[in-house]
């Protein structure tokens, strides 16, 4: 998901394969934060990825410079119902047709369908036993609304026009609760901002890192 990104900032950007952490979102954020010595860190994430980032801002806020949360939600609505189902997908049918009932939505409708094969393709790299540990993590991970009031660094909530989980909406709400947020919103353009506008996605980083400079 990041391939395009990883140059920006030669020799200091990590992009940590979350799915190996485990099926606890904790873990991976401690994880994360392990694998990298900077005290000051602008960490973005996409998805679960940005579950990720918040949790690694509760544990350690006196290192984060910045967040930026792609279509992340930062509260957390519990349904163990949707949980079980997919594991149970992924188990008995997998991953391909866990893609295409859950997650090939998240895109835009007019994506161009080079890109959308190639996102599928990624996805089905992956083992089903870490995809399931992805959707356990997701669905059992702290709920983080009320910590964005308590950071003091820039939070940026980023949201494709078309995402559907969260959406725009809840986006706001987000950008509004952080004591210094900015809400970012991506045209034609669904959940994975990083995968569906790469160009778009680089800009607010490079942005992001000259305003924390």
């Amino acid at each position: 998901m990041w391939h395009a990104h990883l140059n920006m900032l030669p020799g200091h950007t990590h992009a940590p394969s979350l799915y190996a952490c485990g099926d606890n979102l904790t873990d991976w954020a401690r994880k994360a934060l392990e694998g990298v010595s900077s005290d000051k860190l602008i960490v973005v994430g996409n998805s679960v990825g940005g579950s990720c980032a918040l949790e690694m801002a509760a544990l350690a806020p006196e290192r984060i410079s910045a967040l930026v949360l792609v279509g992340a939600k930062a509260a957390r609505r519990i349904d163990s119902k949707l949980q079980d189902e997919c594991i149970e997908l992924i188990q008995n049918c997998g991953l391909e047709a866990a893609w295409d009932k859950y997650w090939a939505s998240f895109f835009a409708a007019n994506i161009d369908e080079h890109v959308l094969v190639s996102a599928k393709e990624m996805a089905l790299q992956l083992s089903p036993e870490h995809v399931a540990h992805g959707v356990r993590a997701f669905h059992t991970r702290p709920s983080r609304f009320e910590l964005l009031a308590e950071l003091d660094c820039p939070v940026i909530c980023v949201t494709g026009e078309h995402d559907i989980a969260p959406g725009i909406e809840t986006m706001q709400a987000q950008a509004n609760a952080a004591k210094n947020g900015q809400l970012i919103v991506v045209p034609d353009c669904g959940h994975y901002v990083p995968i569906e506008k790469p160009k778009v996605m680089r800009a607010i980083i490079r942005d992001t890192i000259e305003a924390a400079s």
